[in-house]
Protein backbone atom coordinates (compact mmCIF):
# COMPACT_ATOMS: atom_id res chain seq x y z
CA UNK A 1 0.00 0.00 0.00
CA UNK A 2 2.45 2.49 0.88
CA UNK A 3 4.59 1.60 -2.23
CA UNK A 4 0.97 2.39 -4.63
CA UNK A 5 1.00 5.87 -2.28
CA UNK A 6 5.03 6.59 -3.11
CA UNK A 7 3.75 5.62 -6.91
CA UNK A 8 0.33 7.69 -7.51
CA UNK A 9 2.27 10.60 -5.89
CA UNK A 10 4.98 10.46 -8.45
CA UNK A 11 2.56 9.94 -11.04
CA UNK A 12 0.88 13.19 -9.69
CA UNK A 13 4.00 15.44 -9.58
CA UNK A 14 4.48 14.30 -13.75
CA UNK A 15 0.99 15.25 -14.51
CA UNK A 16 2.02 18.60 -12.78
CA UNK A 17 5.01 18.93 -14.57
CA UNK A 18 4.46 18.47 -17.71
CA UNK A 19 1.28 20.34 -17.84
CA UNK A 20 3.30 23.54 -18.13
CA UNK A 21 6.28 24.40 -20.16
CA UNK A 22 9.40 26.37 -18.66
CA UNK A 23 9.13 30.21 -20.21
CA UNK A 24 12.65 30.95 -20.64
CA UNK A 25 12.54 34.95 -22.10
CA UNK A 26 14.95 36.17 -24.91
CA UNK A 27 17.92 38.52 -23.90
CA UNK A 28 16.36 41.10 -25.44
CA UNK A 29 13.48 41.14 -23.12
CA UNK A 30 12.56 41.93 -19.45
CA UNK A 31 12.46 39.66 -16.62
CA UNK A 32 11.63 37.22 -15.63
CA UNK A 33 9.68 39.35 -13.13
CA UNK A 34 9.59 37.70 -9.30
CA UNK A 35 6.02 38.42 -6.89
CA UNK A 36 7.07 39.49 -3.83
CA UNK A 37 5.69 36.73 -1.49
CA UNK A 38 4.02 37.84 1.59
CA UNK A 39 3.57 41.12 0.46
CA UNK A 40 1.34 40.80 -2.29
CA UNK A 41 -1.22 42.54 -2.88
CA UNK A 42 0.03 45.75 -1.91
CA UNK A 43 -3.16 47.74 -1.70
CA UNK A 44 -6.54 46.92 -1.50
CA UNK A 45 -9.96 48.16 -0.95
CA UNK A 46 -10.40 50.58 2.61
CA UNK A 47 -14.15 51.13 3.47
CA UNK A 48 -13.03 53.27 6.02
CA UNK A 49 -11.39 56.72 4.04
CA UNK A 50 -13.95 59.48 3.32
CA UNK A 51 -13.35 62.50 1.04
CA UNK A 52 -15.82 64.65 -0.04
CA UNK A 53 -16.60 65.04 -3.66
CA UNK A 54 -16.99 68.24 -5.57
CA UNK A 55 -19.02 66.89 -8.09
CA UNK A 56 -21.53 64.78 -5.85
CA UNK A 57 -21.93 67.14 -3.11
CA UNK A 58 -21.20 64.59 -0.79
CA UNK A 59 -18.37 62.74 1.58
CA UNK A 60 -17.68 59.91 -0.25
CA UNK A 61 -15.83 56.15 0.25
CA UNK A 62 -13.94 56.87 -2.51
CA UNK A 63 -11.91 52.99 -2.29
CA UNK A 64 -14.10 51.37 -0.99
CA UNK A 65 -14.97 49.08 -4.35
CA UNK A 66 -11.84 48.51 -6.03
CA UNK A 67 -8.15 49.13 -6.10
CA UNK A 68 -6.13 48.79 -9.26
CA UNK A 69 -4.27 49.38 -12.16
CA UNK A 70 -1.37 51.71 -10.84
CA UNK A 71 1.25 54.19 -12.47
CA UNK A 72 4.70 54.46 -10.17
CA UNK A 73 7.80 56.96 -10.01
CA UNK A 74 10.34 57.45 -7.74
CA UNK A 75 10.57 60.17 -5.65
CA UNK A 76 13.42 60.74 -3.21
CA UNK A 77 14.56 57.50 -2.76
CA UNK A 78 11.22 56.53 -2.42
CA UNK A 79 8.41 54.72 -5.02
CA UNK A 80 4.77 56.44 -5.24
CA UNK A 81 2.22 54.32 -6.09
CA UNK A 82 -0.58 56.42 -8.03
CA UNK A 83 -3.44 53.99 -7.98
CA UNK A 84 -6.79 53.71 -9.55
CA UNK A 85 -9.56 53.77 -7.11
CA UNK A 86 -13.62 52.95 -7.29
CA UNK A 87 -15.86 54.06 -4.96
CA UNK A 88 -19.74 52.27 -4.65
CA UNK A 89 -21.84 54.43 -6.69
CA UNK A 90 -22.62 51.64 -9.50
CA UNK A 91 -22.51 48.32 -10.51
CA UNK A 92 -19.88 46.62 -13.10
CA UNK A 93 -16.41 47.94 -14.70
CA UNK A 94 -16.66 51.39 -15.92
CA UNK A 95 -20.11 52.22 -13.80
CA UNK A 96 -18.73 53.53 -11.14
CA UNK A 97 -16.58 56.77 -10.35
CA UNK A 98 -12.71 56.49 -10.70
CA UNK A 99 -10.00 58.61 -8.72
CA UNK A 100 -6.74 58.60 -8.36
CA UNK A 101 -4.93 57.36 -4.85
CA UNK A 102 -1.35 58.27 -3.70
CA UNK A 103 0.76 55.15 -1.53
CA UNK A 104 4.43 55.58 -0.73
CA UNK A 105 7.26 53.30 0.03
CA UNK A 106 10.46 53.24 0.54
CA UNK A 107 11.42 49.58 -0.25
CA UNK A 108 8.63 48.88 -2.31
CA UNK A 109 6.54 46.63 -1.14
CA UNK A 110 5.36 48.19 2.47
CA UNK A 111 2.98 50.93 1.15
CA UNK A 112 1.67 54.29 3.25
CA UNK A 113 -1.30 55.81 2.11
CA UNK A 114 -2.80 59.19 1.74
CA UNK A 115 -6.52 59.38 2.97
CA UNK A 116 -8.14 61.24 0.40
CA UNK A 117 -7.49 61.12 -3.83
CA UNK A 118 -4.09 63.34 -5.41
CA UNK A 119 -6.66 63.72 -8.62
CA UNK A 120 -10.02 63.29 -8.68
CA UNK A 121 -13.00 64.63 -11.18
CA UNK A 122 -13.70 68.63 -10.05
CA UNK A 123 -15.48 71.66 -11.08
CA UNK A 124 -12.73 72.61 -13.27
CA UNK A 125 -12.14 72.76 -17.43
CA UNK A 126 -11.78 69.04 -17.55
CA UNK A 127 -15.22 68.12 -15.75
CA UNK A 128 -16.85 67.68 -19.14
CA UNK A 129 -14.62 64.95 -20.18
CA UNK A 130 -13.92 63.36 -16.60
CA UNK A 131 -17.24 62.78 -14.87
CA UNK A 132 -19.05 60.73 -13.83
CA UNK A 133 -16.69 58.08 -14.82
CA UNK A 134 -13.61 59.86 -13.66
CA UNK A 135 -9.99 59.64 -13.95
CA UNK A 136 -8.38 56.45 -14.82
CA UNK A 137 -5.56 54.12 -15.56
CA UNK A 138 -2.89 56.65 -14.91
CA UNK A 139 0.80 56.18 -16.41
CA UNK A 140 3.81 58.38 -15.17
CA UNK A 141 7.64 59.47 -15.87
CA UNK A 142 9.23 61.82 -14.96
CA UNK A 143 12.00 64.47 -16.95
CA UNK A 144 15.04 64.89 -16.50
CA UNK A 145 14.68 68.08 -14.01
CA UNK A 146 12.34 66.66 -12.01
CA UNK A 147 8.66 67.03 -14.01
CA UNK A 148 6.28 64.41 -13.86
CA UNK A 149 3.55 63.42 -16.63
CA UNK A 150 0.75 61.60 -16.26
CA UNK A 151 -1.53 60.43 -18.93
CA UNK A 152 -4.13 59.18 -17.59
CA UNK A 153 -7.91 58.29 -18.91
CA UNK A 154 -10.42 60.84 -19.21
CA UNK A 155 -14.14 59.03 -18.89
CA UNK A 156 -16.85 60.67 -18.77
CA UNK A 157 -19.08 57.16 -19.74
CA UNK A 158 -19.42 58.35 -23.59
CA UNK A 159 -15.96 58.67 -24.72
CA UNK A 160 -12.44 57.99 -23.26
CA UNK A 161 -9.79 60.38 -23.74
CA UNK A 162 -6.01 59.90 -23.13
CA UNK A 163 -5.82 63.23 -20.36
CA UNK A 164 -2.37 64.79 -19.77
CA UNK A 165 -1.44 66.61 -16.20
CA UNK A 166 2.26 67.72 -14.51
CA UNK A 167 3.28 67.54 -11.03
CA UNK A 168 6.84 68.56 -9.31
CA UNK A 169 5.72 66.15 -6.10
CA UNK A 170 2.99 64.03 -7.30
CA UNK A 171 0.37 64.93 -5.17
CA UNK A 172 -0.40 68.81 -6.59
CA UNK A 173 -1.62 68.17 -10.34
CA UNK A 174 -1.93 70.45 -13.60
CA UNK A 175 -4.31 69.39 -15.82
CA UNK A 176 -3.71 70.35 -19.55
CA UNK A 177 -6.65 68.34 -20.96
CA UNK A 178 -7.17 65.84 -23.68
CA UNK A 179 -3.75 64.60 -25.32
CA UNK A 180 -5.20 65.38 -28.71
CA UNK A 181 -7.31 67.92 -28.62
CA UNK A 182 -5.66 70.27 -31.00
CA UNK A 183 -3.92 67.91 -33.12
CA UNK A 184 -5.03 67.81 -37.05
CA UNK A 185 -7.49 70.65 -36.03
CA UNK A 186 -9.03 68.33 -32.97
CA UNK A 187 -10.03 65.45 -35.58
CA UNK A 188 -8.61 62.94 -33.31
CA UNK A 189 -10.81 64.84 -30.06
CA UNK A 190 -13.85 62.88 -30.12
CA UNK A 191 -12.00 59.81 -30.77
CA UNK A 192 -11.56 56.32 -28.42
CA UNK A 193 -7.94 57.12 -27.07
CA UNK A 194 -6.80 55.36 -23.48
CA UNK A 195 -3.64 53.86 -22.09
CA UNK A 196 -0.42 55.89 -23.20
CA UNK A 197 3.15 54.77 -22.65
CA UNK A 198 5.85 57.32 -23.30
CA UNK A 199 9.65 56.79 -24.08
CA UNK A 200 11.91 56.33 -21.32
CA UNK A 201 15.48 55.86 -20.72
CA UNK A 202 17.55 54.95 -17.34
CA UNK A 203 20.00 57.33 -17.43
CA UNK A 204 22.92 57.96 -14.38
CA UNK A 205 20.70 55.64 -12.63
CA UNK A 206 17.31 57.46 -13.22
CA UNK A 207 14.79 56.32 -15.68
CA UNK A 208 13.98 59.62 -17.36
CA UNK A 209 11.32 60.33 -20.16
CA UNK A 210 14.19 60.54 -23.89
CA UNK A 211 13.33 62.14 -27.32
CA UNK A 212 13.69 59.79 -29.94
CA UNK A 213 14.87 61.40 -33.26
CA UNK A 214 14.00 64.69 -31.79
CA UNK A 215 10.79 64.46 -30.41
CA UNK A 216 9.30 63.02 -27.26
CA UNK A 217 7.37 59.36 -28.27
CA UNK A 218 4.36 57.58 -26.84
CA UNK A 219 2.63 54.25 -27.34
CA UNK A 220 -0.59 54.37 -27.04
CA UNK A 221 -4.05 52.23 -27.60
CA UNK A 222 -5.79 48.62 -26.63
CA UNK A 223 -7.21 47.55 -30.07
CA UNK A 224 -3.78 48.04 -31.41
CA UNK A 225 -0.38 49.96 -30.59
CA UNK A 226 -0.12 53.13 -31.90
CA UNK A 227 1.87 55.95 -31.64
CA UNK A 228 2.15 60.27 -31.10
CA UNK A 229 4.65 62.82 -31.03
CA UNK A 230 5.34 65.58 -29.16
CA UNK A 231 7.39 68.73 -28.87
CA UNK A 232 6.27 69.85 -25.23
CA UNK A 233 5.15 66.57 -23.37
CA UNK A 234 1.18 68.56 -23.59
CA UNK A 235 0.26 68.74 -26.51
CA UNK A 236 0.39 65.07 -28.63
CA UNK A 237 -0.24 64.17 -33.14
CA UNK A 238 -1.18 60.84 -33.42
CA UNK A 239 1.46 59.07 -36.34
CA UNK A 240 -0.51 58.48 -39.66
CA UNK A 241 -0.69 55.71 -42.01
CA UNK A 242 -0.10 57.33 -45.80
CA UNK A 243 -3.57 57.64 -46.05
CA UNK A 244 -4.39 60.09 -42.67
CA UNK A 245 -5.72 57.12 -40.74
CA UNK A 246 -3.90 55.95 -37.34
CA UNK A 247 -0.92 53.73 -38.25
CA UNK A 248 -0.87 49.93 -35.97
CA UNK A 249 2.56 48.82 -35.14
CA UNK A 250 1.17 45.96 -33.80
CA UNK A 251 -2.34 44.01 -33.57
CA UNK A 252 -4.11 41.50 -31.98
CA UNK A 253 -2.72 37.79 -32.90
CA UNK A 254 -5.19 34.88 -33.49
CA UNK A 255 -4.39 31.88 -31.50
CA UNK A 256 -2.18 33.70 -28.91
CA UNK A 257 -2.69 35.17 -25.89
CA UNK A 258 -3.50 39.06 -26.84
CA UNK A 259 -6.07 37.46 -29.71
CA UNK A 260 -8.79 40.19 -28.26
CA UNK A 261 -6.70 43.82 -27.42
CA UNK A 262 -3.13 44.70 -26.94
CA UNK A 263 -3.34 47.51 -24.77
CA UNK A 264 0.43 49.34 -23.96
CA UNK A 265 1.59 49.05 -20.37
CA UNK A 266 4.02 51.35 -18.49
CA UNK A 267 6.53 53.59 -19.76
CA UNK A 268 8.62 52.28 -22.62
CA UNK A 269 12.36 51.75 -22.04
CA UNK A 270 15.46 52.16 -24.60
CA UNK A 271 17.37 49.61 -24.16
CA UNK A 272 20.59 49.01 -25.80
CA UNK A 273 19.14 46.85 -28.53
CA UNK A 274 15.70 48.74 -29.02
CA UNK A 275 12.83 50.50 -27.31
CA UNK A 276 10.95 47.88 -24.93
CA UNK A 277 7.66 48.00 -24.54
CA UNK A 278 5.39 45.94 -22.00
CA UNK A 279 1.87 45.67 -22.59
CA UNK A 280 -1.47 44.35 -21.74
CA UNK A 281 -2.94 41.40 -24.26
CA UNK A 282 -6.57 40.16 -24.00
CA UNK A 283 -7.24 36.84 -25.09
CA UNK A 284 -10.41 36.54 -26.96
CA UNK A 285 -13.59 35.05 -25.69
CA UNK A 286 -14.25 33.10 -28.90
CA UNK A 287 -12.52 31.13 -31.90
CA UNK A 288 -9.90 33.50 -32.01
CA UNK A 289 -8.14 32.98 -28.41
CA UNK A 290 -5.47 30.73 -27.03
CA UNK A 291 -6.81 27.79 -25.44
CA UNK A 292 -4.31 27.32 -22.85
CA UNK A 293 -5.51 31.07 -21.53
CA UNK A 294 -8.74 31.54 -19.86
CA UNK A 295 -11.09 33.47 -22.14
CA UNK A 296 -10.83 36.97 -21.86
CA UNK A 297 -7.96 37.43 -19.21
CA UNK A 298 -5.32 39.94 -19.52
CA UNK A 299 -1.77 38.34 -19.71
CA UNK A 300 1.56 41.23 -19.87
CA UNK A 301 3.26 41.11 -23.24
CA UNK A 302 6.74 42.52 -24.30
CA UNK A 303 7.27 43.69 -27.64
CA UNK A 304 11.10 45.51 -28.74
CA UNK A 305 11.27 48.12 -31.35
CA UNK A 306 13.92 49.65 -33.88
CA UNK A 307 15.53 52.60 -32.09
CA UNK A 308 15.65 54.38 -35.01
CA UNK A 309 12.51 53.89 -36.59
CA UNK A 310 10.31 53.00 -33.29
CA UNK A 311 6.94 52.20 -35.48
CA UNK A 312 8.75 48.97 -37.03
CA UNK A 313 8.49 46.04 -34.42
CA UNK A 314 11.61 43.63 -34.36
CA UNK A 315 10.69 41.18 -31.87
CA UNK A 316 7.42 39.80 -29.61
CA UNK A 317 6.91 37.68 -27.26
CA UNK A 318 5.09 34.81 -28.03
CA UNK A 319 3.58 33.56 -24.89
CA UNK A 320 3.22 36.18 -21.90
CA UNK A 321 5.66 36.95 -19.38
CA UNK A 322 3.22 37.25 -16.09
CA UNK A 323 0.03 36.27 -16.41
CA UNK A 324 -2.66 35.45 -13.80
CA UNK A 325 -1.95 32.92 -11.14
CA UNK A 326 -2.06 33.67 -7.73
CA UNK A 327 -5.60 33.60 -6.01
CA UNK A 328 -5.91 37.52 -5.81
CA UNK A 329 -5.29 37.81 -9.75
CA UNK A 330 -8.23 35.98 -10.27
CA UNK A 331 -10.53 36.36 -7.99
CA UNK A 332 -12.57 40.46 -7.94
CA UNK A 333 -14.96 42.12 -10.33
CA UNK A 334 -12.42 40.43 -13.40
CA UNK A 335 -12.53 36.81 -12.25
CA UNK A 336 -11.53 35.76 -15.97
CA UNK A 337 -7.75 36.49 -14.32
CA UNK A 338 -5.93 39.96 -14.70
CA UNK A 339 -1.97 41.06 -14.45
CA UNK A 340 -3.07 44.78 -16.12
CA UNK A 341 0.67 46.40 -15.92
CA UNK A 342 1.36 50.17 -15.79
CA UNK A 343 3.89 51.15 -13.22
CA UNK A 344 7.45 50.25 -13.95
CA UNK A 345 10.16 51.66 -11.81
CA UNK A 346 14.07 51.30 -12.01
CA UNK A 347 14.81 51.72 -8.42
CA UNK A 348 18.22 50.53 -6.53
CA UNK A 349 19.24 48.83 -9.51
CA UNK A 350 15.59 46.84 -9.66
CA UNK A 351 12.73 46.79 -11.78
CA UNK A 352 9.42 46.98 -9.76
CA UNK A 353 6.74 46.47 -11.97
CA UNK A 354 3.24 47.40 -10.61
CA UNK A 355 -0.17 45.82 -11.42
CA UNK A 356 -3.83 45.34 -10.93
CA UNK A 357 -4.95 42.22 -9.89
CA UNK A 358 -8.65 40.86 -11.58
CA UNK A 359 -9.56 45.01 -11.24
CA UNK A 360 -9.49 44.87 -7.61
CA UNK A 361 -6.07 44.81 -6.07
CA UNK A 362 -2.41 46.34 -6.58
CA UNK A 363 0.03 43.57 -6.75
CA UNK A 364 4.45 43.76 -7.13
CA UNK A 365 6.74 41.85 -8.63
CA UNK A 366 10.38 42.58 -8.94
CA UNK A 367 13.04 42.05 -11.92
CA UNK A 368 16.79 42.05 -10.50
CA UNK A 369 19.22 42.23 -13.68
CA UNK A 370 21.47 40.50 -12.04
CA UNK A 371 19.57 37.24 -11.70
CA UNK A 372 17.58 36.81 -14.46
CA UNK A 373 15.21 34.04 -14.23
CA UNK A 374 12.60 32.62 -16.39
CA UNK A 375 8.77 34.17 -16.79
CA UNK A 376 5.67 32.44 -15.44
CA UNK A 377 5.62 29.13 -16.86
CA UNK A 378 2.87 28.47 -19.35
CA UNK A 379 0.43 25.68 -20.13
CA UNK A 380 1.52 23.26 -22.74
CA UNK A 381 0.26 22.85 -25.68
Amino acid sequence: MKIFRISFVALLLLSAISSVAQNTLPDWAMGGFVRVRGKNPVISPNDNTYFWCPMQKDSIAWESNDTFNPAAAVMKKNIVVLYRAEDKSGQGIGKRTSRIGYAVSRNGTDFTRRPTPVFYPDTDSQQKFEFPGGCEDPRVAVTSDGLYVMLYTQWNRKVARLGVATSRDLIHWEKHGPAFEDAYDGKFLEHWSKSASIVTQVRQGKQVITKVNGKYFMYWGENAVYGATSDNLLDWAPILDDSSRLKPFIKPRSGYFDSDLTECGPPAVITDIGILLLYNGKNNGGSRRDPRFNANAYCAGQVLFDKEDPTKPIARLDVPFLRPMEAFEKSGQYKDGTVFIEGLVYHRKKWYLYYGCADSRVAVAVFDPKHPVAGDPVPAK
